[in-house]
Formats: structure tokens, C-alpha cells, sequence
């Protein structure tokens, strides 16, 4: 009795769930409407056609302060990534790539939510967040080579010789440091992202070159985790441990015949390395090690101010993204090679994207005067194998 009373249950159950699934078919099948109503005038009302391309011919200044760059970088950004979000043309008002990248690049510039984007250029919800994850990756797959690729040897050198001269610290390849990036709290994640500092998050720990511009990137690591754990585990981290790193030779410092081995900078966070700096402990140091720590700090603020750069001109991340942890990975990372590529235009735009007030100053001279002194300024610190044998000199 009771074995054909649970079987029963069973077929009642598949039943219903039978129901259940044929109801939600039929409801996608017969939508109240393919396009909003509210939606239908974008071509002529959206933000995109009523504001974004009247401003390109009249207001390139405006342009810069809407996406944080001029008209004439977001055609050669648009052109980079073409390519990658083409789709076949199914939809009678389907969203042309220039205005898929507007959406994406004012939603980093701003971080408006995905549903106020949406009513300002008449799209749906969805549609955004489906267009900004798709563009953001295309953005890292077609700026990365270029401007975010692993240094070799010569680039490491140039490095090198630029924290020399810029910043007083001999032998100095790289500072690093780690960021936290504010996320919506994962579902069912407890506190995996939970930080220190009392939000949810995602680590970015970055490597930054002496002109502000990232080498070395890691996206994803949990809140929770600290900056040294997050450094040991990651790939880069392992490698400069292990000395796998295509650094330069070692070289002897200023007024001195010792050899020294290139080193990166990080602070008291970071292990203790051959090739890892790290800056005196305590309060009782002697003259030399208070020296060491003044000059040790002047390099690695670099990369706060890089930071401090990305987060000013890119205000998603000011605020928690709302989205998943993937979407937020692939935001950073997006955000990251945009950065990188401003940083590498000619030294009009350069000035515009870092303004005087946005780094720090070195014997009352502004830090990004010192930069446009140098005639090479326009080449990117991360160059592709192309560009380091003369080809291709278009940024």
C-alpha cells in the first residue's frame, strides 16, 4: 500500500512539473512585445543618437569628460574590437558595435547601474548587462597584447633605467600592491569576499611600471584573502619566487661595484625576496634605513597613484558592481588595458587623462611635467613583439 502511494506521488510530481515547464515555453513564445514601446524610438531618442554622436562634431572636449577620451580614440578603440562583437544582423533594430562600446565604456565611466544605462539609451536591462560583459572582454582581448603583455627583457630594462631616473631607485623593475574592488556580495558565498575593511570584494594586484602604467595584472582573488597570500599564489608571484622571471642581469648600483639583482617594490604586506623589496620595520632605525624607506616609498607610490588614476577616471569603481564576480573580472581587466592605452597617446591627450592633481609632485616639480620631458613618452611601457621591431607604430 504505502510503495504504490509514493509511486503515485512520483507521477503526480512529474505532472506538475510537466505543467510547469509547458506554461513557461508558452509565455516565451508569446511575449507582449519583441521591443518595448518605450524602447522603439532609441534611434531617434536614445542617448546615443540624441547626445553621443552630435557631440563628436561639436564638442570633442565634452567627448573626453563623457568617456574619458576623445573621439579620436574611441574610433580606434571601436576598430580594435570590431571584429570580436560582429553578430549576424537578425533583429530589425539591432545595436550597432559604436553603440555597444558607449554603453560599455560610460557604464566604467560612471558605474551607473545597469538599469539606469538602460533608460538613458532605451535598451533593456538585460541587453546592457549581457552587452557590457561581452564588450569588456573583447576590450581585453584586443588591447591586452599591445598594452598589457608580459614585458621581456628590453622592456624590463626600460623600466628600469625610467625608476632610475624618475624616481631615484636604482635597479627597481616594478612596484607592487594590491586593490580591493567592490562587489555585490555573491550569492551563497558567506564571507569568502568579506575584507578587512568591512565590504565585499574582489583583489586587483598589479605590477606598475615608473609612468603609471600597469605590466603585470591578477583579477579575481576573494576579499578575504591578504595581499601577501594573494602575490604567493598567483602565477606571477610563484614565478619571481622561483626566479623564472626574464629579468635583466644583475648590475652594480651608483658609486658602487657590487652586483645587485633587479628588484621589484612592495610594502610591508610582501615577503622578503631576492628579487622583492620590502621597507624597514619598527621605529627605531638608523639614518641609512630611514634613507632606504624615503626612497623605497618614492617608488612604490607609483603604483598607488596608479590606482589612484584608474579609480578617478573609472568611477565603477567608486561604487559595489553589481553584477557577478565574472562580470566584475572581466570590468577590471577591461578597465586595466583602457587605462594603459590612454597612458600611451601622445603627450597632449596623456596631460588630459593624468591631470597635475591626480599624482604626486618630486622636489616641487609636477610628476607628470617630469614625464612629458621625455621624448619617448608616447610608447607604451607593454609593447607587443611588433612594436619592439618598429612595426606598427599606430597606438
Amino acid at each position: 500500500m504505502s510503495s504504490s502511494s509514493s509511486e503515485g506521488e512520483e507521477l503526480l510530481t512529474l505532472v506538475l512539473l510537466h505543467r510547469r515547464r509547458r506554461r513557461q515555453r508558452q509565455r516565451q513564445r508569446h511575449r507582449r512585445w519583441y521591443v518595448r514601446p518605450l524602447n522603439q524610438s532609441r534611434g531617434e531618442t536614445g542617448e546615443f543618437a540624441s547626445l553621443v554622436l552630435p557631440m563628436r562634431g561639436i564638442d570633442d572636449e565634452k567627448h573626453r569628460e563623457y568617456f574619458r577620451m576623445s573621439s579620436a580614440s574611441f574610433d580606434d578603440i571601436l576598430r580594435r574590437i570590431s571584429p570580436l562583437i560582429q553578430h549576424q544582423t537578425t533583429h530589425s533594430t539591432c545595436v550597432t558595435a559604436a553603440e555597444r562600446l558607449a554603453v560599455t565604456l560610460r557604464f566604467m565611466a560612471t558605474g551607473m547601474s545597469y538599469r539606469t544605462l538602460a533608460a538613458s539609451y532605451k535598451l533593456g536591462t538585460a541587453t546592457v548587462g549581457c552587452i557590457v560583459s561581452e564588450v569588456c572582454q573583447a576590450i581585453w582581448a584586443a588591447l591586452k597584447d599591445d598594452f598589457v603583455a608580459h614585458p621581456r627583457i628590453d622592456a624590463w630594462s626600460k623600466i628600469k633605467e625610467d625608476f632610475s631616473e624618475l624616481w631615484q631607485f636604482p635597479n627597481c623593475v616594478g612596484a607592487i600592491d594590491g586593490k580591493h574592488v567592490r562587489i555585490r556580495a555573491p550569492v551563497n558565498s558567506g564571507s569568502g569576499f568579506f575584507n578587512y575593511k568591512g565590504y565585499f570584494s574582489i583583489i586587483l594586484m598589479a605590477v606598475c611600471d615608473a609612468r603609471y602604467r600597469f605590466t603585470v595584472v591578477d583579477v579575481g582573488a576573494s576579499g578575504r584573502e591578504s595581499d601577501s597570500g594573494v602575490f604567493t599564489r598567483s602565477a606571477f608571484g610563484s614565478q619571481l619566487i622561483q626566479g623564472d622571471l626574464s629579468l635583466p642581469p644583475p648590475s652594480a648600483l651608483p658609486g658602487s661595484e657590487v652586483l645587485c639583482p633587479p628588484v621589484f617594490v612592495g610594502d610591508e604586506a610582501f615577503p622578503l625576496k631576492t628579487h622583492l623589496m620590502r621597507p624597514y620595520s619598527g621605529t627605531n632605525l638608523s639614518a641609512e634605513q630611514r634613507i632606504y624607506n624615503y626612497r623605497h616609498s618614492r617608488a612604490r607610490r607609483v603604483v598607488e597613484n596608479a590606482f589612484g588614476i584608474l579609480a578617478a577616471r573609472w568611477r565603477v569603481f567608486g561604487k559595489a558592481m553589481e553584477c557577478s564576480v565574472e562580470t566584475a573580472e572581466v570590468v577590471i581587466k577591461a578597465c586595466v588595458a583602457v587605462h594603459n592605452y590612454l597612458c600611451g597617446l601622445d603627450r597632449s591627450e596623456q596631460a588630459r587623462y593624468i591631470p597635475s592633481t591626480f599624482v604626486d609632485s618630486t622636489n616641487g616639480q609636477d610628476t607628470r611635467d617630469i614625464l612629458a620631458e621625455d621624448d619617448d613618452v608616447s610608447t607604451p611601457g607593454l609593447i607587443s613583439a611588433g612594436l619592439q621591431e618598429g612595426e606598427g607604430e599606430e597606438a
